[in-house]
């Protein structure tokens, strides 16, 4: 294992000896993957490398739970080539023998049955056959090991505290009333308007970012009033794959604490069913009985706005959490879907569907991208 402040290669006779610490510069390493877990074992450069990947080389805010997926995949990734190594080990015993016994002529029969398990091996995808995946890390695991890297290493400055104690993180009162903001995108997920806050989405793209259940408190207020007064304003939902974050949009039409007396356009950003198989590669579809007991009890007005077939998937228990797409990939989908509305004039952008249109008794005309990023 290599220490990460010298590159030393320390092995485990070396890590034993120091006691858990580097033979060669004394630094000590976090984690010892020979007393974890077969399926969660890894190192102290396998964790560095995600806290930068996941911040993006440290420019971008992160949320535990998008740690905690990230770190999902990559050891899926290493238990699944684990697989693919058990599959191929048989062929190439059967090569090897073959090679040892060909003088006897066996082998030219035994070389062609390896080299096809080799080949079958490695060409046959890891994959269950079920469309979901089961998430096996817990938010207690990964605040463990945040522990124990910081134990010995500087903290991650990107990592985002819980939103409630996240106040300095949010905008000003004075900052808010500075602008004048002809967007405000909404999440349905406290944790990702937190993020997009701290990532200065909100200023890049003049973009009011507000949370459904009013985050952040301190300016909610007043950043309704100043939005309330903009008569060319563009609302952007942006939410789970969920029961309850494809309500987003119905909520904002129709709430009083929000939108029901105002005509604006609505964009609805996703993330929603229909989006899911052109993002299967990124999404991390799950599956659970609440999921699809709530999909069951949704209104007669957020059914009718999904098809036969998206209705099955979330009555089917499946749903997507925003929060498994990394910072940067949703800071990217996130600027995307604002420039669509910036250069949406009297022709709609093609990627745009009309999927309300209450122009006759509300004013409200929704729109939903067919993709997501």
């Amino acid at each position: 294992m290599k220490c990460i402040q010298c590159a030393a290669e320390n092995n485990l006779k070396d890590r034993t000896a120091n006691s858990g610490r580097c033979k060669n510069c004394n630094h000590p390493f976090a984690f010892e993957p020979t007393i974890m877990d077969v399926k969660i074992r890894f190192t102290d450069g396998f964790f560095a490398k995600a806290l930068s990947d996941i911040s993006a080389n440290d420019t971008l805010y992160f949320t535990p739970k998008q740690l905690l997926y990230l770190l999902e995949k990559r050891l899926g990734r290493k238990v699944a080539m684990g697989e693919r190594v058990a599959r191929i080990i048989p062929g190439v015993f059967l090569v090897a023998i073959g090679f040892f016994t060909a003088v006897f002529g066996i082998g030219l029969l035994i070389i062609p049955i390896g080299l096809w398990l080799i080949i079958s091996g490695l060409r046959r995808p890891v994959r269950r056959s079920e469309p979901h995946r089961d998430v096996v890390l817990t938010n207690t695991m990964v605040n463990t090991w945040l522990q124990q890297w910081q134990r010995y290493n500087p903290p991650p400055t990107k990592l985002l505290p819980p939103p409630s104690a996240a106040a300095s993180l949010a905008p000003a009162a004075d900052d808010v009333t500075a602008y004048s903001f002809d967007r405000v995108l909404v999440c349905d997920s406290v944790a990702i308007a937190q993020l997009l806050i701290a990532n200065n989405i909100h200023f890049e793209h003049n973009c009011a970012v507000l949370s459904i259940t009013g985050y952040p408190r301190t300016i909610f207020a007043t950043t309704m009033a100043m939005l309330r007064r903009n008569p060319d304003l563009q609302v952007i939902a942006l939410h789970n794959c969920s029961p309850r974050g494809v309500a987003l949009v119905q909520e904002l039409r129709t709430s009083p604490d929000w939108f029901a007396e105002n005509t604006p356009m609505i964009f609805d950003l996703g993330l929603l069913p229909r989006q899911i198989e052109a993002a299967r590669q990124q999404a991390y579809i799950q599956v659970s009985t609440d999921s699809a007991q709530a999909a069951k009890t949704m209104s007669a007005e957020v059914r009718q706005s999904l098809s036969e077939t998206e209705l099955q998937w979330l009555e089917a228990g499946y749903f997507v959490e925003l929060e498994s797409f990394t910072p940067q990939r949703l800071m990217q989908i996130v600027s995307r879907g604002i420039a669509r509305l910036q250069n949406l004039g009297e022709d709609v952008d093609d990627n745009l569907i009309l999927v309300g249109d209450v122009g006759s008794s509300g004013g409200t005309f929704i729109y939903a991208a067919d993709n997501f990023g």
